[in-house]
C-alpha cells in the first residue's frame, strides 16, 4: 500500500451518487473487492471507499454523499487535491467458474471493477428508487429492482456469488447462497487494523474489517 497526494480528474454526478476520478499516481489498483482511505482536504478523518473503475491512469470511487466526510469528497473539484491511501484489506477470489454479481445501493460500487475482472458476468441489482438504480448503467449485464422487491428474489440457484450492498442483504444473500463470497461495510478510522473501528460481529466472531475483511466467506 502507498498514500499519495493526488490530483481530482472529474467529478460526476451518478444519480444522487458521486463518481470521483482522481489521478493514479503511482497506487496499484489491487483486487476488486479492496478498498482506499480517501482523505479530503480540511477533514480529521478519511473514508473508506471501493475502487469503482479503473481507467488508464485513474481511480474512480462511487460515493454516496451521506455525512460531512462524504459530502466533502463529492464537492471537489478538478484541480482539487487530496489524500489517497491504499489498496488495503482482502479482495474477492476471483477463481470462480459461474459468477453471479450481486449488489445493494451503494454496495454496488466495487462492481464495476470486478465486472471487469471476471468478463462482464451477470449480475442482480437492487436499489430503493428508480434515481439511485442510474447507478446501474456502470455495470454490465445488470437486472435492476426497485424496493419493495427483494435482489435475493433473482438469485438463481447453482451460481458463484460476489456480493456487496447493507448488512441485512448480506444476511439474506447468505441464506440462498451459502458459498457467497460477501464484501461488507463497516466505519474505519485508519484503514489497517490499528484502531478497531471497523470490528464487527459476524457469526459470533469480532472481525476487523479492514485487515480479515472487508470481503468474507459468507460460510
Amino acid at each position: 500500500m502507498r498514500r499519495e497526494r493526488l490530483s481530482v480528474v472529474a467529478n460526476e454526478e451518478v444519480g444522487p451518487y458521486t463518481l470521483l476520478r482522481v489521478q493514479r499516481g503511482r497506487l496499484e489498483t489491487g483486487l476488486p473487492g479492496q478498498f482506499f482511505m480517501l482523505e479530503a482536504a480540511g477533514r480529521v478523518l478519511p473514508r473508506p471507499m471501493s475502487l469503482c473503475l479503473a481507467p488508464r491512469g485513474e481511480l474512480a470511487f462511487l460515493i454516496d454523499p451521506i455525512g460531512p466526510g462524504t459530502r466533502a469528497l463529492c464537492e471537489l473539484e478538478p484541480g482539487h487535491q487530496l489524500h489517497v491511501l491504499g489498496p488495503l484489506g482482502n479482495g474477492f477470489d476471483l477463481e470462480r467458474e459461474r459468477p453471479l454479481l450481486v449488489g445493494g445501493g451503494i454496495g454496488v460500487a466495487p462492481l464495476p471493477f470486478l465486472s471487469e475482472a471476471l468478463g462482464s458476468p451477470p449480475a442482480v441489482l437492487g436499489f430503493r428508487s428508480h434515481q439511485h438504480a442510474e447507478a446501474a448503467a456502470l455495470v454490465p449485464n445488470a437486472q435492476v429492482c426497485i424496493d419493495p422487491t427483494l435482489v435475493t428474489e433473482l438469485i438463481p440457484s447453482g451460481l458463484d456469488v460476489f456480493a456487496c450492498g447493507p448488512e441485512p442483504m448480506l444476511e439474506a444473500v447468505r441464506v440462498v447462497a451459502p458459498a457467497a463470497q460477501l464484501a461488507w461495510e463497516a466505519p474505519m478510522a485508519c484503514g489497517y487494523g490499528a484502531c478497531y473501528g471497523c470490528a464487527v460481529e459476524i457469526g459470533g466472531e469480532l472481525r476487523r474489517l479492514c485487515v480479515e475483511g472487508p470481503v468474507l466467506s459468507a460460510a
